[in-house]
Order: C-alpha cells, then structure tokens, then sequence
C-alpha cells in the first residue's frame, strides 16, 4: 500500500449506511394485522411470493408462530411481519395497504419491482 493511498483511506470519515426499509405498512394495513393477530397465542404474518400466475409471481400470507432463521423482521407501530428470505429482495421498498370495497378487502402490495404485472392484478413479475 502506497503513501498516498494511506492517506486517502483515512481522509474518508465513516459514514452509516441508511438500510432501505424491506416493507413498509399503511394505517389501515397496520389496525387490519393487529386484528388477525391478536389472541391468546401469539402469531404473525409471513410474506413470501411462489410461483403461479399470469405473469408468474405471487404474493402469500400466512400465519406463522415462529421466525425462521432468515427471516426479515418488521416492526412498525407494535405490529411484526416477518418477510420470508426467499421473497427479500422482490419485496424490498414495497408498501403493504390493506383495501376494502364493495366487492372486496384484501391487501395490497405498493412494489416497485415490478416490471410487469397481469390484467387482474394478482401476480407480477420483478
């Protein structure tokens, strides 16, 4: 290592990297979680995304009582979802809303990933 390159690598000051957030969730999405999860046994959300679809990826939810190894965790406003580790990265920077209409309540996933996403809207792909 030269002179100069020692200079440089200590001129550099240390800055944290802001993590981006890997889901983030909407009010509505937060008070319809905490409804579906509270009760005597304690359970949460899991993320993932399988293939199926038109356009051949698609979202999953299920109830889980446990994290796995891999597992992302996010907590916000006393609420926890876990994302799945096989999901990460076609999730990351999304929004989770929760939706209700006349014809339907669902949740709904705000991705920026995705490059194309079928005519019903019910799968994608990143």
């Amino acid at each position: 290592m030269s002179f100069a390159a020692a200079i440089r690598a200590s001129a550099i000051p240390k800055v944290p990297r802001t993590r981006k957030a890997v889901l983030t969730l909407t009010p509505s999405a937060i008070d319809r979680l905490r409804a579906l999860t509270e009760g005597p046994e304690p359970k949460v959300v899991r993320v993932g995304i399988r293939t199926k679809g038109c356009s051949g990826q698609q979202y999953d939810l299920q109830y889980t009582t446990k994290k796995e190894r891999f597992d992302e965790e996010v907590k916000q406003d006393g609420v926890t979802v876990l994302v799945d580790n096989k999901a990460l990265m076609s999730v990351l920077g999304s929004e989770m809303d929760y939706v209700e209409d006349k014809l339907s309540a669902q949740f709904v996933f705000n991705n920026p990933n995705v490059k194309e996403s079928c005519g019903c809207g019910q799968s994608f792909m990143t």
